[in-house]
């Protein structure tokens, strides 16, 4: 049963009804209306901001695995730069060392190709921070495989090379010297016994009966076989990486220009052509254009006793000379 109300009118003297106006019923109701209204978007303001959602809870325990993984692949990373250091290492202290290759420098192998092609690829993944260090550190990787990866191919080429290199050096005595008594004159000044005057001596003689074969010392081309004033008939083989040989005083030559000829091949016979004493052969070796001592050049067929012996023997011999 609803409740009547009643209130003291001072100006009647007597209880009456009390009847609230339809405007005050709708000023209280509006009234809490805004107050539940106040008070829920507190109450959601502070669910929002202080308790956390389950999307959020999902996406820190994602984020905090990623760092875990991040922190893994970092290690990795860093293992991977340890062994790509050592190969770089390796490549240019012992590798290129061997062949006589200038080593890579660092610029060149830590230069990044594509930079941004390869990191779009990468960082497209996450585009955050760490995917972002994550992509820089193995595209840098990338390049530094890249450049090592082609200084393995060029070590290669110089390995498939090295058989002809090796046969091409000159490694043994242009005449049959087993005794080691066929050396007169060696590397260094001298006086001439045609002119009378001190004369630097490129190469050492050979001194054999006329008619002894002359062998080409490595692998090369003839670039001149003739007859030359004071060399008289002579030969001179290009064997490539630098080095060049000369024989001279030749009674005969068998090879001729442009001809391809191999360590051990007879090219002429010991003569006393041009300005010499005497049959010898006069044999000089050239490294890059510049004449060097012979004597460091027959590795092939000579032990460690004989080039001992074969070295006192071209320093004594030095006063004796045939041309």
């Amino acid at each position: 049963m609803k409740k009547i109300k009643y209130y003291y009118n001072t100006h009647t003297l007597r209880y009456e009804k009390l009847v609230v106006p339809l405007r005050v019923k709708l000023l209280r109701f509006f009234g809490f209306l805004s107050a539940l209204i106040v008070s829920a978007s507190i109450v959601i303001y502070v669910y929002n901001r202080f308790v956390p959602k389950p999307t959020e809870l999902e996406a820190n325990r994602k984020y905090e695995l990623m760092k875990d993984n991040y922190k893994i692949l970092n290690e990795k990373v860093k293992a991977i730069e340890s062994q790509m250091a050592a190969l770089e290492k390796r490549d240019n202290e012992v590798y290129r060392s061997i062949f006589e290759q200038n080593p890579i420098p660092d610029s060149a192998r830590a230069k990044l190709i594509e930079k941004q092609k390869e990191l779009d690829k990468v960082s497209v993944i996450q585009n955050d921070v760490i995917g972002k260090d994550i992509a820089a550190q193995l595209n840098n990787i990338n390049a530094r495989i890249a450049y090592q990866t082609k200084s393995y191919t060029d070590i290669e080429k110089l390995i498939q090379n090295q058989d002809a290199k090796l046969a091409s050096i000159p490694a043994i005595q242009p005449v049959s010297n087993k005794d080691l008594t066929r050396i007169a004159s060696g590397f260094g000044m001298r006086i001439h016994p045609i002119y009378g005057i001190a004369k630097m001596h490129n190469g050492l003689d050979f001194t054999a009966p006329q008619g002894t074969p002359i062998y080409a010392t490595g692998d090369g081309v003839v670039i001149e076989a003739g007859m030359g004033n004071g060399t008289g008939n002579h030969v001179i083989i290009n064997h490539g990486y630098g080095y060049e040989t000369e024989y001279m005083h030749m009674v005969r030559i068998k090879v001729r220009n442009g001809q391809k000829v191999t360590r051990g091949e007879v090219i002429g016979w010991v003569g006393s052509t041009g300005a010499s004493t005497g049959p010898h052969c006069h044999y000089e070796v050239h490294v890059n254009g510049n004449p060097v001592d012979p004597v460091y050049f027959f590795y092939n067929d000579l032990n460690a006793e004989q080039f001992d012996r074969l070295l006192k023997l071209a320093a004594t011999g030095s006063a004796k000379s045939f041309d």
